[in-house]
């Protein structure tokens, strides 16, 4: 992440983004610093190797930044006030395929723990490098997800899928139509996949605009 910082404080800054969440970043220490152009990025990491979860915002809105809650390399969560509303913005990164099982089960019990720690008049959005494929179409899972996934639905996807049914949220890349590298964000060797979700309570869902 190093090296890269300022890079994406430029694109978020030529995107016109005021927030972003971040995975992989691979800087140990729980702190907040800027990364040049106007942005603050809050992160946590144990291991300077491996893992590391953060969120970038703008330094406006740094200023409004509530409560910071590092749970693990893993998961931490960010409560904001805009506007007169407070909300909680998480940052996850799921273990990958190749990982134990127990790793896998405990990073998805950290997740319901904070997700279940949010009330329900708060905003919630998570944006998450699930490692999954969650997949294309919805399969009798409409209350959860829409048509427009990517390819097919893996374990680690169903994971996903399973998150969202019993957090009662949305998977809200796929509810908007768009052209297949506006749906990939993952692209090594010639292999494009979609592994970063964002994800929303569904009671919220209306308030989107657009995902992509």
């Amino acid at each position: 992440m190093t090296g890269k910082a300022r890079e994406v404080a430029d694109m978020m800054e030529r995107r016109k983004v005021d927030m972003l969440c971040v995975q992989e970043t691979k800087w140990k220490g729980s702190k907040a610093r800027n990364i040049g152009g106007g942005f603050k990025l809050f992160y946590y990491g144990v291991d300077g190797k491996r893992n590391g979860v953060g969120v970038i915002l703008k330094e406006e809105y740094s200023k409004s930044v509530v409560e910071v809650k590092r749970v693990s390399d893993r998961v931490m969560i960010m409560k904001v006030e805009v506007e007169g509303m407070m909300i909680n913005v998480i940052s996850a990164y799921a273990p990958q395929v190749g990982c134990e099982m127990e790793e896998k089960e405990r990073f998805w019990s950290e997740l319901d723990e904070v997700v279940d720690g949010v009330p329900r008049k708060e905003r919630l959005v998570n944006g998450a490098d699930f490692n999954g494929h969650v997949g294309e179409g919805n399969r009798g899972d409409d209350q959860l997800m829409g048509r427009y996934g990517f390819k097919e639905r893996n374990v680690e996807g169903q994971m996903v899928v399973d998150f969202a049914k019993r957090m009662e949220m949305a998977v809200v890349n796929t509810y908007f139509k768009k052209k297949e590298d506006h749906r990939v964000t993952y692209k090594s060797g010639g292999r494009c996949t979609q592994v970063d979700y964002v994800l929303c309570r569904r009671c919220n869902l209306k308030e989107i605009g657009d995902c992509k």
